[in-house]
């Protein structure tokens, strides 16, 4: 490949964001190919197999003659959080969080799409996902789908406060997961919010669910919302009454309006 195909190819999509896509697609189907990766990312059959090598010596997969096929464990992300809309909002506001991140970090992320794209983001990072099995990264949430997903990480550990799925957004909320929120404390924290209402703040649709994001917020020394900006100006039911350092969108991180 020349100079600038490669350029090019790098614009197209940066490593972490091939290796979600990798790992969801394994999840969905169960096995890719070399050549399907290279027709639906524009990607070199070389880049192909190194992304696959690299899942497998973290041994989310199990490579094969072409191809790869999902690992012993793996993880299946809810159908609602497969589909979601602004997925390259998303991504980028994944990307920001993940460069707040440091070795050694203890995190909370909320539940929603933008949060489990941190998680993934977060989970193919190379610098946290060590030969051995010592210890990268804590995360704390109360997302159960977050929390499976991350749990295949030997470098990751994982703790879930416990409490009553709330079946539309895959959360743990609840007076169950409060006292072990409460004895926590966290280096940073993401909250998924549906709406940011000028003046108000971030809000969700359920109580119990903005009770929970607060929580989770006032544990960390640095909380931030992450939403992509077609949610300013929507106001839901519930707002999340919590300091927040700034608002990560996809075009950086703002103060809240």
């Amino acid at each position: 490949m020349d100079g600038g195909a490669a350029v090019e190819e790098a614009r197209l999509l940066s490593q972490s964001e091939r290796l979600s896509s990798i790992l969801d697609r394994l999840a969905a189907v169960g096995q890719v190919q070399v050549d399907e990766l290279v027709a639906s990312m524009g990607i070199s059959a070389a880049t192909a197999r190194r992304d696959l090598d690299s899942l497998a010596q973290r041994r989310l997969v199990t490579r094969t003659r072409g191809g790869a096929v999902a690992g012993a464990v793996s993880y299946d992300l809810p159908t609602r959080y497969s589909h979601d809309a602004r997925l390259d909002e998303k991504l980028t506001i994944a990307e920001i969080a993940s460069d707040l991140v440091s070795v050694g970090d203890v995190v909370g992320l909320s539940g929603g799409t933008t949060c489990t794209h941190i998680a993934k983001t977060l989970s193919a990072r190379e610098d946290l996902n060590e030969p051995g099995d010592q210890v990268t990264l804590t995360v704390v949430t109360n997302a159960i789908n977050i929390a499976a997903q991350l749990a295949v990480r030997k470098n990751f550990q994982v703790m879930v406060p416990g409490g009553m799925v709330n079946r539309l957004s895959y959360e743990l909320v609840g007076e169950f997961a409060e006292p072990v929120l409460n004895n926590v404390a966290l280096d940073i924290a993401f909250i998924g919010v549906n709406g940011i209402e000028p003046g108000l703040g971030g809000t969700v649709k359920d109580a119990a669910e903005a009770r929970m994001n607060a929580l989770l917020a006032s544990r960390a020394k640095r909380a931030y919302v992450v939403a992509d900006t077609a949610k300013l100006g929507e106001r839901y039911f519930a707002r999340i009454d919590a300091r927040f350092a700034g608002w990560i969108r996809e075009d950086g991180v703002r103060k809240l309006p």
